[in-house]
Order: structure tokens, then sequence, then C-alpha cells
């Protein structure tokens, strides 16, 4: 069964800018209709608009913060009485935030925590069983390459997306009998706001990707006639994240914390 666009409605998360608006771009230019959801409801409905008159789709922005607790109920509430069914749920929303995990604002980190576990984990199952029930689209998660290695000075959003790359490949083995394609894309740096948010370029380690080329990546292969459960963007990250996978925890924690200047 081939990955289905028209005719579906695919969620997004993070979408006023980034990754998110490249996923909404992509998805809409091929026939989907979308819901974008982030906190900054002006850049959506700007979004929107575009969507709209460039592709001749139904996109929808909805203002929300993902970082409060039961905002993936809340959503699915919301969506319900509005009548949208969704077919293709992208959890791309979260941040990062850069320096010694001692100096880090406590409320900043169970931010961080609550949207980047707490929220997508939520909408997951919020979303899933109509997901599965309905086959046609796919559940796509953002980890990271730093999902691969613990990462010194960047320590909890590691963990984050260590949790986020190991919970969606859990999750593509357990709906594996189903059509539906589970996927999480790990990017590596990646020319968008995230930088910004985290607070140093530090965190840059390489040649910056652009939003086109990962969610091309990720859309590619969810095209494939085997989804993989998880997939790297960049030969070269690809490589990294397999070189860490096989060196010594020790060497790849210290090689990582050389790279992010921990």
């Amino acid at each position: 069964m081939s990955m289905t666009y028209r005719g579906t409605v695919a969620l997004i998360t993070g979408a006023s800018a980034g990754l998110g608006v490249e996923f909404a771009r992509q998805w809409a230019a091929r026939g989907a209709d979308v819901v974008l959801v982030a906190r900054r409801l002006e850049r959506l409905e700007e979004l929107a608009r575009d969507l709209e008159k460039r592709y001749g789709v139904r996109a929808t922005p909805i203002a929300a913060d993902l970082a409060l607790p039961g905002a993936g109920a809340a959503l699915r509430a919301d969506l319900d009485s509005r009548g949208i069914r969704v077919q293709t749920l992208v959890n791309n929303a979260g941040f990062g935030a850069y320096g010694p995990f001692v100096d880090q604002d406590p409320a900043r980190i169970d931010q961080m925590i609550q949207l980047n576990i707490a929220a997508l984990t939520g909408l997951t199952r919020a979303f899933l069983p109509d997901l599965v029930a309905d086959g046609r689209g796919a559940l796509v998660t953002v980890a990271s390459t730093a999902a691969y290695q613990p990462t010194p000075s960047m320590a909890v959003y590691g963990a984050t997306k260590a949790f986020v790359l190991s919970f969606t490949e859990a999750i593509a083995y357990e709906t594996r009998t189903s059509p539906l394609r589970v996927l999480a894309v790990s990017p590596g740096p990646t020319s968008t706001e995230f930088f910004d948010i985290a607070g140093s370029e530090n965190a840059a380690v390489g040649r910056l990707a652009t939003p086109e080329q990962v969610v091309s990546t990720a859309r590619r292969a969810l095209e494939r006639g085997t989804t993989p459960p998880s997939v790297v963007a960049g030969l070269g990250n690809r490589i990294s994240a397999r070189a860490a996978g096989l060196a010594p925890r020790r060497l790849a924690l210290t090689v990582a914390g050389r790279a992010l200047k921990a």
C-alpha cells in the first residue's frame, strides 16, 4: 500500500518555523490538508493562507502551548469539536538548551521535558488509535543525532531525543502488522531557530542541513515499500550515528563532549 497524501489530514506540531513549516509545505504540495499547531498564531495564519492559495488545500491554524500538561488530550478534543479527523501526525515541536546542567534554569528543564517527551507521548496516545484504524497516513517524530550518544552541555535535550527515538521505534514494531507508517527522523544541525533558542551556536557541529533536506529524507523513507522505524538525515550524520553505536560508550561520550565544547 502506497503512502497517501490527497484526501488525508496531517497534524503538524511546531508548525510556525523551521522543520514544521517544511513538513506542512511538502505535505500540502502533495494534496494533504494540514492542521498547523504552535504558540504563535500570527505565523500559523500566515502560513495557512499561503498553503491554501498555493496548493488549494485546507489549512487550519491552532494556537496551543503543548508544554502544558494535558495538551495532547486538549488538542484532540478541539479537533473533535471541529469535525477534523487526522490520518498523519508529525510530532515536530521541541527545543533544546545549551550549557552545563548545573547552571540551567530548573523551570526551563521541566518545560523541555514536558514538550519533548510528555507532549509527544500524549499526542501520540491521543491520535494513534485512529491513525492505525485508518492506515493511510503516518506517525512521524523528530528525534536528533543527539539521540545516539550522551550529549554533554545538552544533557537533557539529548536524553529527551533518545527517548523519542526509542519510543518511536517501539511503536513502529507494535504497529508493524498495520498499514500505518511509523518513522523517527533524526536530523543533525539544521538551519532553523533551534540554536537561537538553545542559546549557543556551539551546539552546531558541522555543516548545517536545510529543512527541505531533512523533511525530504523523512518523506522518502515513508514512501519506501517498507518504511524503516528510523532514519538519520544526511550521509555524514548517518556515519557518525553508526560510529557512536559501535564505539565504546566512554569513547562516544568523550567525542561528543569535545565536539560540543563541553
